[in-house]
């Protein structure tokens, strides 16, 4: 299996790679994330990565969960960023899809999935992640 140079990324003080997969899901598992939902939940994660200059590599949401791979600088906060993540979809999308407020009590649950993908080769994440629409 081919892997691939290691891309490091730098800010004023460290040089770093800190690749991470992060799954998370909605409160009771509800699949609400289909259509609309699932549209615009793509386009304020990649809002709120763009904005902390967080790279993210392969997104995928599924009806009832959320895979991410990212990579993001540890002086930020892999922690931090989730909360983030999480607590800006979740109210933006209750804001603009009423239909969340009434079905749920808040949109996620507080917990999370990561791992860090620093050993794995990158190929094999990505292609997991590409095929969880297939599982």
């Amino acid at each position: 299996m081919k892997r691939y140079p290691v891309q490091y990324k730098q800010n004023k003080n460290i040089v770093y790679s800190s690749k991470y997969h992060i799954v998370f899901c909605p409160k009771y598992r509800r699949p609400v994330l289909v259509g609309a939902v699932a549209d615009r939940l793509r386009e304020i994660l990649n809002e709120i990565c763009a904005e902390r200059r967080c790279e993210l590599f392969q997104m995928e949401v599924m009806p009832d969960h959320v895979h991410l791979l990212l990579e993001v600088d540890p002086q930020f906060g892999v922690h931090r960023l989730v909360r983030l993540l999480k607590g800006r979809s979740s109210r933006q999308l209750r804001q603009e899809f009423p239909h969340l407020k009434s079905r749920l009590p808040t949109l996620w649950t507080n917990s999370y999935f990561l791992s860090t993908v620093g050993g794995a080769p990158w190929a094999v994440i990505k292609r997991y992640i590409e095929n969880q629409r297939n599982v």
